[in-house]
């Protein structure tokens, strides 16, 4: 589905990406973990051509996009949740879910299935996107990101400053989009989050992998939590 390899990439003449190579399949969660400036939010920016890569490849489908504006990316099947959110605040809901539809010429069936995920964006749809709750902004950027009818979903630390029954439909919701075929990059530092949705953990250091894990072998006091995240 989704394939890095030999990444190189960075900012100006400072390198953050160092060699990263990795693949997520259809219907697969890969969660990155590591210590801050490992380079794992990098790596979502590059994949979405917001940093571009120096060398190596990004493959998706057997399409290369390293090349690709970046407004071209998502275009390809590829719905991405940065830190922070970042919708257009002065807008409404359903406005904030237009403008992902539109992205791929999408349209009311898929607006309807994305708000089925997320009932309580009914509720909201004329209301300022800037005035909900920290929770309900997550919601309303994944659900953007979905109204693309992504083949592969990038998430940024989705569940960073939330309460637990946000972060419970999160994980809800990355479940039930593994049921439908859809891969998912996570980056995620709450080790219970991680395991509790992730197929395998790949471990990032000085912008590279260190170790792929499979999530069913590792427990919350695994090694590579302390030697990796630093928890």
């Amino acid at each position: 589905m989704l394939k890095l390899d030999g990444i190189e990439a960075g900012y100006g003449a400072v390198r953050v990406l160092r060699g990263l190579t990795l693949s997520v399949a259809a219907g697969e969660v890969l969660c990155l973990m590591g210590r801050n400036g490992a380079g794992k939010s990098t790596a979502l920016k590059t994949i979405m051509g917001q940093v571009r890569a120096s060398a190596g490849a990004i493959e998706l489908d057997g399409t290369q996009i390293e090349g690709l504006p970046a407004h071209e990316v998502p275009r390809h099947g590829i719905g991405y949740v940065p830190q922070g959110r970042r919708l257009f605040g002065d807008l409404t809901v359903a406005e904030n879910i237009e403008v992902g539809l539109m992205t791929r010429g999408r349209g009311a069936r898929v607006r309807d299935h994305v708000l089925d995920l997320f009932p309580r964006l009914r509720e909201r749809m004329g209301q300022m996107s800037r005035t909900l709750s920290g929770g309900e902004q997550q919601m309303l950027a994944i659900a953007r990101a979905l109204c693309l009818e992504p083949k592969v979903l990038l998430l940024d630390e989705p569940t960073e400053g939330l309460q637990p029954s946000m972060i419970a439909l999160i994980r809800d919701t990355v479940v039930a989009l593994k049921e439908t075929g859809v891969a998912t990059v996570l980056v995620e530092q709450r080790v219970d989050a991680a395991l509790s949705v992730a197929d395998r953990i790949a471990f990032t250091v000085g912008g590279s992998i260190a170790e792929t894990v499979q999530a069913g072998d590792l427990t919350p006091s695994a090694s590579q939590f302390a030697t990796y995240v630093g928890v």
